[in-house]
This record gives structure tokens, C-alpha cells and sequence, in this order.
């Protein structure tokens, strides 16, 4: 098959969206099919960006002579119109959901901004139908989609890692582990708190590219501020290598977002890598595979919790070993495997 994935992207900007569809794309060209990856700009950073980027999605044409499948994954690139189009959903415009009301709404209380919230709503509800098939990456994502948008998803596809073989067990070190995008969604800051209230000798070892240079200086700041320059490491940008060795010898990993839409990659390479996660109950999809007591700890959203919760583990080699061994076998419990995956999106 010739098949179109199709995805926003804003400049200067990778997460996991931007892994998912790299990731997907390798493994359908391993089948044998052929594959263009279309990426359109997106900026929303005002409701008139938005809508025009919505717009320029609608009016994308691909040839039906040349494309069998489109596949999408996320806000507005499955507004792209296309008789045989599936979604492996990541997430919709958040902001305008549950998100709205928050200190992440992005668009303004004001006539125009209610209004351009209304717009993509129902814009949602209108364009989302026209998917042959809509699978979501995790429960939370298609709980969402039933929510707001009544529509039952046919199916939650998680997300394999693309390079599993990166990851393995290797030391217990003197450090906590988490490697992420540098931005405040993501409550690396709440991290550095926590080290303030910690009493044994362990580390807290921080990497990923800043999203603004601003957050990454507003870090560096709080960890002088706080006197933690030994016991905090804020490495920025990494490689996979260097991600997966610092893994596979770290103590623990730590995945800490607010109200994530799925389990993070971050908690695949800490389960590869037979480490238990630390999360929080507001970090979203991570509790659909994270259990307390078993492959990892999930605490309340304060630093003061956050720093028992690493204490508890450091406290305890052997749980915290054994937490790690369940960790790893979580994966095959929940059938995180891309043979799943393709089955379903390529219909094989």
C-alpha cells in the first residue's frame, strides 16, 4: 500500500507526537509498504492561528490515484480530507477541553476566544466522524472523546518504543532518572522542589530540550536558588544513547506531568529498562499502566510527597528491584507490541 501519515507540527518543536509518527513510519516501510510523511505547520498562539491552520487542513487535497490510507494522529491534521482515513489519535486541541478554564487555555476569555473555542468543538464533532476508524493511545484519550465529543473510539493502540533494544537492566545507581521535554506541562520544577526536602545522599538527574530558552534558565535558577547544584543535573539536549545508558543505570525514573494523555515514552524505557516509575495521580494516562506497591509509586502532586516517595524507594534496594522486574513484565501484560498495532491501522 501507499499510505500518507499526516501530522501538525510546530517549528522547533519534537515530542512524543513527532516520535509516534517517525516510529510508525519505520516499522509500516518493515512490512513492505510505501510511505510520505506530510507534515503542516501549525501555530496556536492565537485563536486566528488556530482557525486559519483548521482552514488549511480542510482544503488539502491527496490523490486517491496515489494514496490508498491516510493516517493521522492528532489535532488538525485528521481535519485533512480523505475517503480512506484512519486516526491513531494522540490528543485534540486540549486546550479548549478540559484543559479550558486552566492555567494551560491557551485562547483568551473573551467573545473571541469563546468563539474560536466553539468553532474547533464543533469542528471536532463534525470532522472527527469522517474516520474510517478512530484508535486512541491510551484509555484517557478515548474517555476524552466520549466526553466531549460523543464518540465511541473503536480501539486503544499504546504506543510501542521504536528502539526497545536501547534499553536493559543495568546498575542500580545514586540517582533518579527523568529525561523529558523541558517544559511546564511536564512540572520539572516540582522535581527540583522535591530535592529541597530530600535527607539522603541520592541525585536527581534531569535531561531534554527546553521548549523556551526561558524555562530552561528559570530552572537553572531554582536549583542555585535552592543551594542544589550537586545533588540536581540539568543535562538539556541528549542522545537516544546517552538517554538509554543513563536509564538502564539509574536507580528509578520519575515521570511527572500534568494530566498527560498517555503513559509517556518515558515510562516504556524505565520498564525496558527494568526501573519502576514514580508518577503522580494528576499525570493522567500514566495509572493505566504504572501500579502503586508493584512497577512504581503514584503520589500526590507536592513536592513534600514526591521527595517520600523517592526516599521510600531509596530506603528499600530490594522493592524497589523487585518493583523493577514487574515493571518489565507490565509490558507484555498489556500487550505493548507493534504487531498489535499495524494489525489494526493497516488492517493486516
Amino acid at each position: 500500500m501507499n499510505i500518507a501519515l499526516v501530522n501538525v507540527k510546530a517549528p522547533f518543536v519534537r515530542g512524543g507526537a513527532e516520535y509516534l509518527i517517525d516510529s510508525l513510519a519505520a516499522k509500516i516501510v518493515e512490512r513492505g509498504h510505501r510511505i510520505v510523511k506530510i507534515e503542516l505547520p501549525f501555530n496556536w498562539n492565537t485563536p486566528q492561528n488556530v482557525l486559519s491552520h483548521m482552514l488549511a487542513c480542510r482544503l488539502i487535497r491527496l490523490d486517491p490515484e496515489t494514496i490508498d490510507l491516510v493516517i493521522a494522529i492528532k489535532f488538525p491534521a485528521y481535519y485533512v480530507p480523505f475517503a480512506n482515513k484512519k486516526l491513531w489519535l494522540v490528543h485534540q486541541l486540549r486546550q479548549v477541553y478540559e484543559l479550558w478554564g486552566t492555567n494551560y487555555q491557551i485562547f483568551p476569555s473573551t467573545p473571541e476566544g469563546e468563539g474560536a473555542r466553539a468553532m474547533v468543538i464543533a469542528a471536532d464533532n463534525l470532522y472527527l466522524r469522517e474516520a474510517k476508524a478512530i484508535y486512541t493511545n491510551s484509555r484517557i484519550v478515548a474517555g476524552r472523546l466520549k466526553r466531549f465529543n460523543d464518540i465511541d473510539a473503536d480501539g486503544v493502540l499504546y504506543p510501542p518504543l521504536l528502539n526497545p533494544e536501547l534499553f536493559g537492566p543495568g546498575e542500580f545507581g545514586d540517582y533518579f532518572f527523568y529525561p523529558s521535554r523541558m517544559t511546564t506541562i511536564k512540572r520539572q520544577e516540582l522535581a527540583i522542589e522535591a530535592m529541597r526536602h530530600v535527607r539522603s545522599n541520592f541525585k536527581l538527574v534531569l535531561a531534554g530540550k527546553a521548549d523556551h530558552d526561558a524555562y530552561d534558565k528559570h530552572l537553572r535558577y531554582k536549583i542555585a536558588h535552592y543551594g542544589l547544584e550537586d545533588r540536581v543535573k540539568l543535562l538539556g539536549f541528549i542522545s537516544d544513547e546517552e538517554k538509554a545508558r543513563l536509564m538502564s543505570n539509574a536507580y528509578a525514573a520519575l515521570y511527572i506531568p500534568f494530566d498527560e494523555d498517555s503513559y509517556g515514552y518515558v515510562t516504556l524505557e524505565a520498564f525496558h529498562s527494568h526501573k519502576p516509575v514514580i508518577t503522580l495521580i494528576d499525570s493522567g494516562g500514566t495509572d493505566e499502566v504504572i501500579e502503586d506497591g508493584l512497577n512504581g509509586l503514584i503520589l500526590q502532586p507536592s513536592a513534600e510527597a514526591l521527595a517520600e516517595g523517592m526516599e521510600r524507594l531509596w530506603a528499600d534496594r530490594a522493592a524497589t528491584r523487585a518493583m523493577g522486574e514487574a515493571a518489565f513484565e507490565t509490558l507484555d501484560r498489556h500487550g505493548i507490541r507493534w504487531e498489535h498495532v499495524l494489525e489494526n491501522l493497516l488492517g493486516e
